[in-house]
């Protein structure tokens, strides 16, 4: 379902005549961080509770490209007590990232959301690395003593994905599913207008597009 909803808006942006790159990537060279950079990545390690040695993303994948622009679609899997601690660290206050305090609110408000859907075995336990770096994850839906491993994985890369875009010289945008637009004379989330087929939807959601690959 989240490529179909990417796919709809890529071919939002198509149909006005702006150039797209999708599922634009970049490798990682463990060289880009210098001491500083490793250090930032080491503290959002330890604040999720990592206990053996940095793992370190060997490219990163945007749902689209933009100009300059890195775009990110976000569901509920992205807002949890985990991605605010990652929010909190040093990072987020060395690089000025637009969406940062609706991120914080979000993490803060709907992380039952997150609940409903980030259960399944792939998303509450992840993959065996999030084992091996954050431990044993408890019961599916227990959010005490270690919680989820995978939940932490998770927000671990997405902020590995926030500095390495930064520091690989891309602006960013993450968009969440719970943004609203006004659109229509009322204010509507993007999860409410992905899909529809109307013609002024999309081009509402277009211009949206390109104001924030401008900004």
């Amino acid at each position: 379902m989240h490529n179909i909803k990417i796919n709809y808006l890529i071919q939002t942006l198509l149909d006005q005549d702006i150039e797209v790159y999708p599922q634009f990537d970049f490798h990682v060279s463990p060289s880009i961080l210098d001491d500083k950079g490793k250090a930032l990545i080491k503290e959002v390690y330890n604040e999720l509770g990592g206990n053996n040695g940095l793992i370190i993303l060997p490219k990163v994948r945007a749902d689209f490209k933009v100009g300059n622009t890195l775009f990110f679609y976000d569901n509920e899997n992205h807002f949890n007590r985990y991605r605010l601690k990652t929010l909190k660290t040093e990072l987020y206050d060395l690089f000025a990232f637009g969406w940062k305090d609706a991120y914080l609110r979000l993490c803060r408000t709907y992380e039952k959301d997150c609940l409903q859907s980030g259960m399944q075995d792939r998303i509450w336990n992840g993959p065996p690395v999030a084992k091996t770096h954050f431990g044993k994850s408890e019961d599916p839906g227990d959010l005490t003593g270690n919680g989820s491993s995978g939940w932490k994985l998770n927000a671990y890369n997405d902020a590995q994905i926030d500095l390495f875009s930064r520091l690989y010289g891309y602006r960013l945008v993450r968009i969440a599913k719970y943004e609203n637009i006004m659109l229509g004379g009322g204010l509507k989330s993007v999860e409410q207008l992905i899909l529809s087929p109307d013609p002024q939807v999309k081009l509402g959601l277009a211009k949206w597009l390109q104001r924030k690959a401008e900004l």
